[in-house]
């Protein structure tokens, strides 16, 4: 789910930022760019790490601009969900097809063919949750579930996942009245 690569990225640099400044210049045009976007191929960026290790190579002067197009190698903790992986999340909200859940800034939704048999036609409109027959499992807004990835998409600047809670040892894992709910899981 979690991990950190290094990755290189161009920067193009305006001749107003050449000076004494220009490696935090880099570096903050860098983080700019890159901190809360998606990678296609890498998934989610959350932070830049390590700032005092970023590589600036040497810059390629446009002729035309007056721009330098330089390479920046650099390492970042990204966010990339993979296919049936297991992880906990907080809903956040429930409606009749389903419910959304989020980990950190990957939202995954569940619908209700994604949940077990006894939740299929259990959703309660007064409290806007998940009730199964039994009354036992009530899934709302501040609970945690623990669900299945089975689908993902990784788009500019936008991250998601479709998730069931079907199989075994998945589903509600932390009630939403107790204390502490709503706090990350």
């Amino acid at each position: 789910m979690f991990y950190i690569k290094t990755l290189e990225r161009e920067i193009i640099l305006e001749p107003i930022h050449f000076g004494p400044r220009l490696k935090p210049t880099v570096k903050s045009l860098l983080k700019e760019q890159i901190e809360g976007s998606s990678l296609a191929n890498y998934g989610y960026v959350v932070r830049v790490m390590n700032e005092d290790e970023i590589k600036i190579k040497l810059g390629i002067i446009e002729y035309d601009t007056g721009d330098v197009v330089c390479t920046v190698q650099y390492s970042a903790l990204l966010l990339r969900p993979f296919l049936n992986e297991v992880t906990d999340a907080t809903v956040t909200i429930c409606n009749q097809v389903g419910f959304f859940a989020f980990v950190g800034p990957l939202r995954i939704f569940v619908s209700k063919h994604s949940m077990p048999e006894d939740m299929y036609n259990g959703f309660d409109v007064e409290r806007d949750a998940w009730v199964s027959d039994d009354k036992e499992v009530v899934i709302c807004a501040g609970c945690g579930v623990r669900l299945r990835i089975k689908g993902r998409t990784v788009e500019q600047g936008n991250c998601t996942a479709i998730g069931t809670i079907k199989d075994n040892y998945l589903g509600l894992i932390v009630d939403g009245t107790e204390e502490g709910a709503g706090e990350d899981v």
